[in-house]
């Protein structure tokens, strides 16, 4: 299966809504991925009589990790995609899009191999000792794991306003 790289469908005659709906699902996607790694941390604590804390906290590292990554892959090629539909549109149509295009300009993203990296990452890493200090050292991977589920969250979350914001400006938009 091929990868599409616009969010426009050719038997569409609205592409700007076209864009909006297909981001807004790739939004969802990668807010279900988070919030799933998030219910699968949240239920952990059920396998606590059955794991030790060395198998049970380096899983919920880990999914952190898988659900986090998801997002940041998801994010990608939303960005990719919404490059792609917009090389396609009239000057009228992008400035339709520009606030979604803006959140990807200002809040754009590293590898996620970067971000993984605690040598790149000094304050997520600082962050995660201090909490291993103060709790257990054993718990440092996962705060430094949530720091990044974190990181993504917000970063969806300001994306999901720029789309609300298109959504009411070209639904309000006045007819020609």
């Amino acid at each position: 299966m091929t990868e599409k790289n616009s969010y426009i469908n050719d038997s569409c005659e609205d592409y700007v809504s076209d864009i909006i709906k297909g981001i807004d699902r790739d939004v969802e996607k990668g807010e279900d991925a988070l919030m799933l790694g998030l219910g699968i941390v949240m239920l952990s604590s059920t396998f606590a009589p059955v794991a030790p804390p060395s198998v049970l906290l380096p899983m919920v590292a880990v999914t952190f990790a898988f659900s986090a990554g998801y997002s940041r892959i998801n994010y990608q090629k939303m960005e990719r995609k919404l490059v792609g539909s917009l090389e396609q549109l009239d000057r009228q149509q992008k400035n339709f899009l520009s606030p979604i295009a803006a959140v990807f300009t200002n809040h754009p993203t590293e590898s996620l191999a970067d971000s993984l990296n605690p040598l790149l990452n000094l304050k997520r890493t600082w962050k995660s000792v201090m909490g291993g200090i103060l709790i257990n050292p054993f718990w440092m991977p996962i705060f430094y794991m949530m720091g990044l589920q974190i990181g993504e969250e917000k970063t969806l979350g300001v994306l999901n306003k720029a789309i609300i914001s298109v959504e009411n400006s070209y639904l309000n938009k006045p007819l020609q």
